[in-house]
């Protein structure tokens, strides 16, 4: 059997992605480079491995992503959602098995990119992507303090006045992009005048000075061990994957392009094993950095791909320069990011949206913010959209009856959704007791959909054969029939016992 033909690469494609914006996506990469820095050297500290460790990852994500990834002008790198994964797993087993488990987590990306598990985005509500979105924005803002706690009155004066610069700039000329301006000027008054007190990148750790190379992590290679990274890479995984698809979806709505989810899925993981094998941290996409990646022009797979460029090429060969840049200017873009991430529309929606959706969108936030896990507040808001949407498809639900003239004849018409929701509703309508020698139960404007439905469907049948009625079911379309057939007992030998045994 002959192989189905791949589909031929669009050079048009191509071409847009990496050309269609070459000096936005060039200028944008530059500055989202000088933020990944600081923010690299934080995510190493958190997961307890050496600076070099989130900055190798940041180059590494960033590039291999810019050509594999399935979002153009989303930003790949180390993240702080999974670097609190690998916390214990570090400080119990050390290094190597840190990056044994980047590279398995990125096999398994590799595998639910396969498997199309991307396509699952669509089962989360718009309530949890604006409660995911709030919520991040209020951890942007969070992470944020410590630069802003027990400093000197300068600190709070340049971080001020980044802000100035940012939101001023534009309206000078929005030819080059406020928060590389802001960077600059900032970084230049610090030459200039020689500022004490004032935090810099420098202060965060060391910046590596040679280029990462290709190794193999050092660990057995028994069941033992896997057994010791599975746990762990499965939930980078799984988050990794998660904050990509959301951040994914935040992009699409910035830029109104599409993306390829599944795609995405096999890029981000390619990316990690790729990184595990130099020496770096699992990392995903980011929504912050992608964010200021927008905001400051960026739109093709090339911003992504020179952010993690510069990165290395600031670390390596201007290290002693990007040393000296004040974090108060990194602070006032973070700040700048967490206020446009953020949806203040949804605050004053709170009023006019459906008080479920609402509830969804809060618990979201809190979930995530509560948890500092994305995983934990996405899902708590994925679960709470379920059940929303179960119990108003259940209230959507009636059964109507009519008597025939000589009284002998009862027809129930049933209308809606027939599921485990309104399964309970659907008995409750009957009458078991009248004395009836025939009952029609149409099923015409409802549909069976699973287990529990199709239990109800048997009960009422048999309860009313118990009481010496003949039992019609009238109506049900072909994928109904289907399920009723294969599950349904109600015709089997025995049936009334077994029912109610269960």
């Amino acid at each position: 059997m002959a192989l189905p033909a791949l589909p031929a690469l669009s050079l048009d494609r191509i071409r847009q992605d990496w050309l269609g914006n070459v000096r936005g996506d060039v200028l944008a990469g530059l500055v989202v480079a000088l933020a990944l820095i600081p923010e690299a050297i934080a995510f190493s500290i958190i997961a307890g491995v050496d600076p070099r460790v989130g900055l190798y990852a940041s180059f590494s994500i960033a590039v291999v992503v810019a050509i594999t990834g399935g979002r153009p002008g989303m930003i790949s790198a180390a993240t702080a959602a999974t670097a609190v994964l690998m916390v214990t797993l570090v400080r119990e087993h050390g290094l190597q098995y840190l990056l044994a488990a980047t590279v398995l987590a990125g096999l398994l990306q590799i595998v639910a990119g396969t498997l199309k598990l991307g396509d699952l985005m669509r089962f989360v509500s718009r309530s949890v992507i604006t409660g995911f979105v709030n919520a991040l924005a209020i951890l942007i803002f969070l992470a944020q303090l410590p630069e802003l706690t027990n400093v000197s009155l300068l600190t709070y004066v340049l971080v001020a006045a980044g802000l100035v610069i940012i939101y001023g700039f534009p309206f000078i000329t929005k030819a080059i992009p406020s928060p590389l301006v802001c960077i600059i000027v900032l970084t230049g008054l610090s030459f200039v005048i020689g500022w004490d007190g004032v935090r810099t990148v420098g202060d965060m750790g060391a910046l590596p000075d040679t280029l990462p190379v290709f190794l193999i992590p050092d660990i057995p290679v028994n069941l033992e061990t896997l057994m010791i990274i599975l746990p762990y890479s499965a939930a980078v995984a799984a988050v990794g994957l998660l904050e990509s698809l959301m951040t994914a979806q935040i992009v699409d709505d910035l830029t109104d392009t599409p993306s390829d989810r599944n795609r995405e899925c096999i890029g981000q993981g390619l990316a990690n094993t790729v990184t595990g094998f130099l020496g770096g941290m699992a990392g995903c996409a980011m929504i912050g950095q992608s964010v200021i990646n927008v905001k400051s022009g960026g739109r093709g797979r090339l911003s992504c791909f020179c952010a993690g460029v510069f990165l290395l090429f600031m670390i390596l060969v201007l290290g002693d320069l990007v040393a000296r840049i004040p974090m108060p200017a990194l602070v006032a873009i973070m700040i700048m990011v967490s206020v446009g991430t953020f949806s203040w529309s949804s605050i004053r929606n709170l009023r006019d949206h459906p008080k479920s959706s609402s509830f969804v969108m809060i618990a979201t936030v809190i979930g995530v913010v509560a948890t500092h896990n994305l995983a934990i507040g996405v899902g708590i808001g994925v679960l709470l959209s379920g059940l929303f949407f179960a119990w108003r498809l259940s209230r959507a639900f009636s059964v109507t009856s009519v008597l025939s003239e000589d009284g002998r004849t009862r027809t129930y018409t049933v209308d809606g959704q027939l599921f485990y929701a309104s399964s309970e509703d659907f008995l409750r309508a009957f009458d078991f007791r009248e004395a009836l020698d025939h009952v029609v139960i149409d099923l015409g404007q409802a549909h069976v959909w699973d287990l529990s439905s199709v239990a109800a469907v048997d009960m009422a049948v048999l309860k009313f054969r118990r009481e010496g009625a003949a039992v019609e079911l009238r109506g049900m379309n072909e994928a109904s029939r289907t399920l009723v057939d294969r599950l349904g007992i109600h015709d089997r030998p025995g049936a009334l016992d077994r029912l109610m045994g269960h």
